[in-house]
């Protein structure tokens, strides 16, 4: 696979197989992605992979926690900001419909919105969750960092036939996430990922992007 089919295929995936993935496959895709860009060289992510029983146990004290309607943790950094000025907005909306009306939720159905949302805890069924965290005396430059990394892995899943889903929502389950793997006391859970085989049998509505003229501006000739 070319870098640019790559690109063109990695999306969000909500649906996956239990299909093992191989250790070696792992460790294959996050050594390469150490060499992702960082200023500096400072490389500020702190990874952590569950699999197995681990990963099984989480998902149980997850589900418990959402079957109880236990609040959410604090989160430890802004998702978005409190007013999201136009255009981002309106894309956020977008996307949220085209999220619901693919699993043929109505807005208006909040119950099952929140079902939908639940399936983040349980990592959409893969067998395989990323916890990435980063250092909080870190700057918006080192968090730029991160996502250049996490962009690298996911490119370099596509490239071995996996996918992937990259998960904010996990910051507010911070709390469980720790109780399993324990990081020191000067990390912030920046996010989750959920690796795995696709489950085709998902139905899924294939998010647009903004055209070409929208975000970029070509100076020169």
């Amino acid at each position: 696979m070319d870098v640019y089919e790559a690109v063109r295929s990695r999306r969000s995936v909500r649906g996956f197989t239990d299909r093992q993935v191989p250790r070696e496959v792992l460790e294959r895709v996050l050594s390469a992605a150490a060499w992702s860009p960082s200023g500096s060289n400072i490389q500020p992510w702190h990874i952590y992979v569950l699999t197995g029983e681990p990963l099984a146990e989480l998902k149980k004290r997850a589900g418990k926690r959402v079957a109880a309607g236990e609040p959410w943790d604090e989160r430890e950094y802004e998702m978005y900001p409190s007013a999201l000025k136009p255009p981002y907005g309106e894309r956020r909306s977008a996307f949220g419909k085209e999220r619901y009306s693919a699993l043929g939720i109505v807005r208006e159905d909040w119950e099952a919105r929140q079902r939908a949302a639940a399936a983040n805890w349980d990592c959409f069924g893969a067998p395989v969750a990323l916890f990435c965290y980063i250092d909080r005396d870190m700057g918006p430059p080192q968090w730029a960092d991160v996502g250049m990394y996490l962009q690298t892995v996911m490119l370099l899943l596509r490239a071995e036939g996996l996918h992937s889903c990259p998960q904010m929502a996990w910051s507010v389950y911070r709390r469980t996430v720790a109780e399993l793997l324990s990081p020191p006391d000067d990390l912030i859970l920046f996010c989750g990922m959920s690796i795995g085989y696709e489950d085709v049998t998902e139905n899924y509505v294939r998010t647009g992007r903004a055209p070409l003229d929208e975000t970029v501006t070509f100076v020169g000739g």
